[in-house]
């Protein structure tokens, strides 16, 4: 089996629901959050994927992404890891997009980066480490992270330069999934939240 990364992406935050660069500030989910890592993880415990029992876990530290984690049920087999921290935002951590351009008009974060935090190369370095890490064996894993990081890991699988990752947005509680196609790097799976709409997915 070649292996595949899955990618779940943290529940609603007060930060990312308004909008505002949420890098390394710690910020808990809100209930609607916590509610979708539930809905996650009954999922995730369903046919297809039937508890994920032989993937490797790996979390972000953070507490939105950990939280996620334990909420969904991978919490006793998953280890952090700082390498799945959302993007360092500096000077623009906890700043809305509007904000940003008006202090910066033109500003695309995926072209210029940000001021006095993690740069786009910075971002690419870590993408890859975990994509080294998840071809290492012959086995899935499961990745609980953030948005930017995601995006940023997506690129690097499908290996295109970090800042493809403007084109495949995630929501919050998304699941993701890539994997391959041709013997080609794939994206099976995008931002998919069919377990938050009451429908029942596979």
């Amino acid at each position: 089996m070649a292996p595949r990364i899955l990618l779940a992406r943290h529940g609603q935050t007060e930060w990312s629901l308004s909008g505002r660069h949420t890098g390394r500030t710690d910020i808990p989910l809100l209930d609607e959050g916590r509610r979708g890592a539930k809905l996650l993880g009954e999922r995730l415990h369903r046919a297809p994927f039937d508890g994920l029992a032989d993937v490797e876990v790996r979390t972000s530290p953070l507490v939105r992404a950990s939280e996620t984690c334990e909420l969904a049920g991978f919490g006793d087999r998953a280890r952090p890891w700082d390498a799945l921290m959302e993007w360092d935002y500096g000077a623009y951590e906890g700043l809305k997009q509007a904000e940003i351009q008006g202090r910066r008009p033109g500003w695309f974060i995926w072209r210029d980066g940000v001021p006095e935090g993690e740069s786009l190369d910075q971002l690419a370095r870590r993408a890859d480490a975990v994509v080294e890490w998840a071809r290492s064996a012959d086995r899935d894993v499961l990745v609980f992270a953030h948005g930017h990081i995601l995006r940023a890991l997506g690129a690097r699988w499908l290996g295109h330069d970090v800042s493809y990752g403007a084109r495949i947005k995630l929501d919050p509680t998304s699941l993701s999934i890539l994997g391959w196609a041709y013997g080609e790097t794939a994206i099976e799976r995008w931002n998919d939240l069919g377990h938050l709409d009451g429908a029942v997915p596979k």
